[in-house]
């Protein structure tokens, strides 16, 4: 699933390419067809991202909800547009770009009270300008819960996923078994100044990249990583593999039906 940076990233897009301009909306697979029939034509005038979740903002206070989910995807093209396929489930067009949506777990048209009561139900999100971290560390502050687990609820901080949980823990040397209760306030400060950190430079390399400068490839005349989910961590997938700081492998475990990575050597209890 997509992490909160990616989602951001695409209201950039979205909002480079269409906003302040009459958009050309369909539904080739027909299960948004009435909606898109309501928007063809008109202005889009924002998009918005808060955590997981995508908002395209059109003219007269309607909004498009996006939720990829697991399998959602987005794809940006220049127009004329290609005929589209039968599994795009919105396409939007104006006279430079088309963008089609697919697979997505939630493509909704909804109003604009509508739109405040899912912000009102996520947590603070680390590239949002009106998060509030002692939102999130009062619910972390006051659960028996592991932080591992915290992190990953929505409901307490929205947008960050398995990669960002894995990688923040690692960094700040935090036992993801660790219950929320027991991370100090200056811990939680640390942790959200780091997400917010990374998460941006997500956001502007469209890719997630954790190390620190002398643990990159090139400091430690070691092979840059290859996977199909992007830059350079600690301990993202990189199961029985060495740890960059102690040598010792890193360790896996199913934790609320999502693998978990961490050192246990550099993340003690």
């Amino acid at each position: 699933m997509p992490e909160g940076h990616t989602i951001h990233r695409l209201a950039q897009d979205c909002t480079a390419a269409f906003a302040r301009t009459a958009v050309r909306v369909t539904s080739p697979q027909g299960k948004f067809a009435d909606s898109a029939a309501l928007l063809d034509g008109t202005v889009l005038t924002t998009a918005d991202a808060h955590g997981k979740h995508l908002f395209l903002g059109f003219e007269d206070l309607h909004w498009v909800h996006i939720h990829l989910g697991l399998f959602g995807k987005v794809t940006f093209g220049p127009t004329p547009a290609p005929p589209p396929t039968d599994t795009v489930r919105l396409r939007l067009a104006n006279g430079t770009t088309h963008v089609d949506l697919r697979g997505p777990t939630t493509c909704a048209l909804i109003t604009e009270p509508e739109k405040r009561a899912i912000h009102d139900r996520l947590g603070p999100d680390p590239l949002r300008p009106d998060a509030d971290p002692a939102a999130a560390y009062r619910r972390i502050s006051r659960s028996r819960t592991t932080v591992a687990a915290l992190l990953m609820d929505q409901k307490v901080v929205a947008g960050v996923g398995n990669v960002y949980r894995a990688e923040v823990l690692f960094r700040h040397g935090i036992d993801p078994y660790r219950a929320g209760k027991d991370v100090t306030p200056a811990e939680w400060d640390a942790i959200w100044q780091d997400l917010t950190e990374l998460m941006r430079e997500g956001v502007r390399n469209n890719r997630i990249d954790t190390v620190r400068p002398e643990h990159t490839p090139e400091a430690m005349g070691r092979p840059p990583r290859v996977d199909d989910h992007g830059g350079e961590v600690y301990v993202y997938r990189r199961t029985n593999q060495p740890c960059h700081l102690c040598g010792g492998p890193v360790a896996t475990a199913d934790l609320a039906a999502r693998n978990l990575f961490w050192c246990p050597t550099c993340q003690k209890r």
